[in-house]
């Protein structure tokens, strides 16, 4: 089995990246690698010590792992200057510094959040393994890929059931229908000033602001982007009073991230008084 290999790789913990609720494909092995698919790929991942091995990857796609990994930013640099905004963040930062923020696929990212609304993960994860294993590609080692755009715009609403996703079916088949259609341009997300990208997802029906920024953050690596949902809000009030996304800067999003996965492991802090 080929295996491509990323030597000196630092600030990055597998669990608390592929485990914080940012992707919804990976699973963990006894042996602590994850297995999943991205990019129509499976493979399984692991660390050994400064090594990051990916199983079952060819050479060629080097680079699509590295840019899903996000190995190419300093993530010790980026922790160092945004620790200093606040005293909670710094905490926050220092608990889980192994999290980064993933490339992931901007349709697959756009889906896979439309589901996440008022959704727990497993849940989560349970709807998207059915959406790939009813409408993906079947791949060699009998996982599948995430379906295309193309292929979920040809169904019909009644083909959505299967999956047992409530209301979002429909906003699934939305959202496949206007991008297929170019009516949602999502290469246009990637450079376009920040909020006419947020504007142009949210033409979708059942898209608003935080699943916008979370395709935003997710799925284009927008970094800028500080999706809040009830439980960031709760943790903002506790935590961060008085203070708004904007004043986390250019790295918001990975602040997020790291405040997200704090308030989440300690909900003593956060809960409601």
């Amino acid at each position: 089995m080929s295996k491509i290999i990323f030597e000196n790789v630092h600030d990055l913990d597998l669990a608390q990246t592929l485990d914080c609720g940012q992707s919804f494909r990976w699973s963990e092995r006894e042996d602590g690698g994850f297995s999943g698919v991205a990019f129509g790929r499976s493979v399984v991942v692991y660390l050994d010590g400064e090594r990051l091995v990916i199983d079952n990857a060819r050479e060629e796609d080097r680079e699509l792992w590295s840019s899903y990994f996000d190995l190419g930013l300093d993530y010790g640099r980026i922790r160092e200057s945004i620790s200093r905004l606040h005293p909670v963040l710094s905490e926050a930062a220092k608990y889980a510094p192994g999290i980064r923020i993933l490339r992931q696929e901007p349709y697959e990212a756009l889906c896979t959040f439309i589901i996440s609304q008022n959704n727990n993960i497993k849940r989560i994860k349970g709807i998207v393994a059915r959406l790939c294993e009813s409408f993906g590609e079947e791949l060699p080692d009998g996982s599948y890929a995430f379906p295309t755009a193309e292929r979920m715009a040809s169904l019909e609403p009644d083909d959505y059931a299967p999956l047992r996703a409530g209301f979002r079916n429909r906003y699934l088949l939305d959202a496949a229908r206007k991008v297929y259609s170019g009516e949602v341009d999502l290469a246009y997300c990637f450079d376009a000033p920040y909020p006419d990208a947020r504007a142009e997802l949210m033409k979708i029906t059942g898209v608003g602001v935080k699943v916008a920024d979370c395709t935003l953050l997710f799925g284009m690596h927008r970094i800028e982007a500080f999706p809040i949902d009830v439980w960031m809000r709760r943790a903002m009030d506790a935590l961060f009073p008085g203070m708004t996304a904007g004043d986390f800067g250019e790295y918001a999003g990975i602040a997020q991230q790291y405040i997200f996965h704090y308030s989440r492991m300690h909900p003593e802090a956060v809960k409601k008084e």
